[in-house]
């Protein structure tokens, strides 16, 4: 019986949890793009060469895994993909902001008087994001680089190659994966906002598969739901303990 009840115990804590296809029909573009949904509506293709512009989820996304994956359908031009999290409607153009830029250029190219590097990288942007240094370089205009990746710091994305990603967003924690890798893992103090993907000066960029998922907690630190779990089948296998020690003939 002890037997048993820990073994239930442990399949509510390991019990999978299945990602959910996101239905992107309910998605909002701002920007200077063209977002197009594919059939399904779990893809989108963004065709234009131009401004910055995002195409994101309605409400918050903190606590949530965003999975899919990303392909430059083209081998023209070298700018930016990528990613917002904790965006709001309008930020783009806003004053202030405080949200979260993850873009991966393909090549190092001048422009706006500075560098703007090939690499995958994370920035937090302040003063809204509009086509200027901060945007392209990661340098003013409210924009600070945050993080640079482990392995794709300043290696460019492949044209016509499909990489998977993944997005896990905390309040406390931000983490991305390219093809199962952990390339950025950056923790601080996070504003809430929804997930959206980003282009900048490239076109015919697919975003295809979008699933989404509960993130998974921080490794070695149970989530309160999993504490509650633990506590509830170790008092069932102590009251059976007690149960049995209750029934034994006494010395």
């Amino acid at each position: 019986m002890n037997k048993l009840i820990l073994a239930t115990a442990a399949a509510c804590l390991a019990g999978p949890v299945m990602a959910a296809p996101v239905d992107l029909s309910s998605w909002t573009a701002e920007g200077g793009g063209n977002w197009n949904l594919q059939p399904g509506n779990n893809s989108v293709l963004q065709t234009v060469n131009g401004t910055p512009t995002v195409f994101y989820g309605p409400g918050n996304a903190q606590g949530l895994q965003l999975s899919g994956t990303i392909q430059v359908k083209t081998t023209s031009d070298d700018d930016f993909i990528g990613f917002v999290l904790g965006y709001h409607a309008g930020d783009l153009a806003a004053a202030s902001t405080n949200f979260l830029v993850v873009d991966w250029k393909q090549t190092n190219q001048n422009f706006f008087g500075c560098l703007g590097q090939a690499g995958l990288s994370i920035s937090l942007a302040t003063q809204g994001l509009g086509d200027n240094a901060g945007a392209w370089c990661h340098q003013g205009n409210g924009v600070t680089e945050l993080a640079r990746a482990t392995n794709l710091g300043a290696t460019g994305w492949v044209d016509n190659q499909e990489y998977s990603f993944d997005l896990i967003f905390t309040a406390s924690n931000v983490q991305v994966f390219v093809d199962g890798v952990k390339e950025i893992d950056i923790n601080g103090s996070f504003a809430d906002g929804a997930f959206g993907f980003y282009n900048y000066s490239q076109s015919n960029v697919l975003y295809a598969g979008i699933t989404e998922d509960v993130a998974p907690p921080v490794p070695g630190v149970p989530e309160p739901a999993t504490w509650a779990m633990l506590i509830a089948g170790f008092g069932l296998v102590g009251g059976v303990a007690r149960r049995r020690r209750a029934g034994l003939p006494q010395a």
